[in-house]
């Protein structure tokens, strides 16, 4: 077993503030990634070549990642305010 500085009560282990700030950011940063990917897979449905001029194949390639990264951050945004939103729900009913 690996020793941690953070205290178990009761055989659950309990993270501190530090520990915690680590796993939301790390959370979020996956978050992030799985909505660029996702919204990356969606683009890929769309016919740039209607958008495009012929022969330029690179342009498009850089058009579709930087569409889905300004889409992937909304929507990564988007989620992880509602998680967040979420949690307030639920200290107001307690």
């Amino acid at each position: 077993m690996i020793p941690c500085a953070e205290p178990a009560i009761g055989g659950v282990h309990k993270m501190n503030g530090v520990g915690q700030l680590a796993m939301e950011s790390l959370v979020n940063i996956l978050i992030s990634l799985g909505s660029i990917v996702f919204c990356w897979w969606i683009l890929t449905g769309v016919r740039w070549d209607v958008l495009i001029r012929p022969n330029r194949v690179m342009q498009a390639r850089l058009l579709l990642s930087v569409v889905s990264i300004v889409l992937g951050h909304g929507l990564a945004s988007f989620v992880i305010d509602y998680l967040g939103w979420s949690r307030l729900v639920g200290t107001l009913l307690r």
